[in-house]
């Protein structure tokens, strides 16, 4: 895999991923509607051993949205950049115990045409009452019980 780099608005903060792009999804939940301001968030994980800073990490501000769960942006511009899960109320290491070492990223930073696209919608249950899901990708009313690899395949 070719490593894959992203950068925020301003161009302030810039990073690169140098392995796996992993879990791409589309989340309705209301924190990722309200933090990108759209009817969802695409992401991707990507471990944290396989993540690294060009520029601008000390611009990162975080945000607690809910217990153990930071947003990270920057704060030259605003744009969503890193999510880090982990602390002591973190509630979904008991469904992913990895999620400690993983990063949440937008997939609508990363530079140039990575392969990789969204494979389901997460948190339909809170999506926006004017958006309409039109694709065929599978939809779950909250969090998937597991992060198998084949629901990602």
């Amino acid at each position: 895999m070719a490593d894959v780099t992203g950068s925020c608005l301003c161009g302030s903060v810039a990073f690169r991923i140098t392995g796996p792009m992993e879990k791409p999804l589309n989340c309705h939940c209301t924190n990722c509607r309200k933090q990108h301001g759209a009817a969802f968030r695409s992401r991707i994980r990507v471990h944290e051993d396989h993540f690294e800073w060009l520029k601008g990490e000390e611009l990162i501000k975080f945000y607690e949205s809910s217990p153990g769960f930071r947003r990270g942006f920057c704060s030259n511009c605003g744009t969503p950049v890193v999510n880090r899960p982990g602390g002591p109320g973190y509630k979904r290491f008991a469904l992913n115990p990895h999620a400690a070492s993983e990063l949440g990223i937008p997939m609508g930073i990363l530079d140039g045409e990575p392969d990789i696209e969204p494979k389901m919608h997460v948190f339909v249950e809170n999506k926006a009452p004017w958006f309409e899901i039109t694709d065929d990708l599978t939809q779950y009313e909250t969090l998937p019980k597991s992060f198998d690899p084949e629901d990602f395949a």
